[in-house]
């Protein structure tokens, strides 16, 4: 049953659940957890209902695909449909196509019901304004507030990549796209820590145990944040990372996948920071032994949960800003990598 038990030092015991996600392979695992239930059986309903949720999206997303004798997208909505269909969840990476679903949700319907041969630029750089007046809402009160021009820009990306691969089809002559004019945001400079700053953080860090050892490593290394949660201790030889995977959250959903260029690289590590993970490795090694069986010893993981399963990347993250602003530290250019998602 993918049900586990996790007692923490001060005596407090929570549930979770984990199993793969429908259409999952031993090459391509995905994984579906939550932690923090009260009892086992708490657990055990919810993971059945989650089970059935996600069996029911995937029985969903097999029964979309289209014949190759299908109808071909007439509007724009069925151009987007057909891009997510035969372009994205073929080929592109699952925070992608994630991030892809949230910007194609601030289109307006009037866009997406028009016929692919009518839209023009004049109709697109519409869209871009008002976007940039009213596309967003406030989560509490749903009354509309304006985007930010990165955001803008990255629909309007979305967009030109739609029409790109309707071109490749044969579906439309030109990119509409190409001649509007979308907003530029504005660059922000990063600021480097200075090294009484990087000690502050250091010794003031919240959130996973880890959380420390991974603001340091990170500093350290300059490696990207899914790249170092991904890391296994198999993956330290001789003084120096060897970075082969990045872990990705899309919703509930963890998986191991390539690195952001595909390609393996190495990084030294200093002899400072080689020293912190081998206390860290010491303490890690109380937790294998308190949880016993249960610790995920399989995955090897350097930065972990307390009983070796994978931290979440965006909680993390959350983790990290959320200490710079009650620290009153800018956002470091030497902590770019590890607070930036994977794209």
């Amino acid at each position: 049953m993918p049900v586990f038990k996790r007692r923490y030092r001060s005596g407090v015991t929570v549930w979770r659940y984990l199993f793969s996600a429908p259409g999952s392979t031993a090459t391509d695992r995905r994984l579906v957890q939550e932690v923090g239930f009260a009892s086992k059986q708490e657990a055990i309903d919810a993971e059945a209902k989650r089970r059935t949720e996600e069996l029911q999206k995937y029985e969903l997303s097999k029964a979309g695909a289209t014949t190759v004798a299908a109808a071909l997208p007439t509007t724009f909505a069925m151009l987007l449909q057909e891009f997510f269909r035969q372009h994205a969840e073929e080929k592109l990476a699952p925070k992608t196509i994630e991030r892809y679903r949230e910007l194609a949700a601030y289109l307006a319907p009037e866009l997406l019901a028009m016929p692919l041969g009518e839209i023009t630029p004049l109709h697109l750089n519409r869209e871009w304004n008002r976007l940039l007046k009213s596309g967003g809402h406030h989560r509490k009160t749903k009354e509309a507030r304006p985007l930010s021009a990165k955001t803008v820009r990255s629909v309007a990306g979305l967009v030109s990549s739609v029409f790109v691969r309707a071109q490749k089809w044969g579906l439309v002559s030109s990119n509409p796209v190409t001649h509007t004019e979308p907003p530029v945001p504005k660059k922000h400079r990063g600021i480097a820590l200075t090294p009484a700053q990087q000690a502050l953080a250091f010794a003031s860090a919240t959130g996973p145990w880890c959380m420390a050892t991974f603001l340091e490593f990170a500093a350290a290394t300059g490696a990207r944040r899914g790249e170092i949660l991904a890391l296994r201790w198999s993956d330290i030889q001789d003084g120096r990372a060897i970075i082969t995977r990045s872990l990705t959250q899309t919703r509930q959903v963890l998986e191991f996948e390539g690195t952001k260029t595909e390609r393996p690289r190495d990084v030294r590590v200093p002899a400072s920071a080689l020293i912190t993970l081998e206390a860290h490795r010491k303490r890690q090694n109380e937790f294998r032994e308190q949880f016993g069986p249960a610790y995920r010893k399989d995955l090897d993981l350097i930065f972990a949960n307390q009983d070796g399963t994978s931290l979440r990347p965006n909680s993390v993250s959350s983790a990290v800003s959320l200490l710079f602003r009650r620290l009153g530290l800018p956002t470091a250019e030497v902590y770019a990598h590890a607070i930036r998602p994977r794209r």
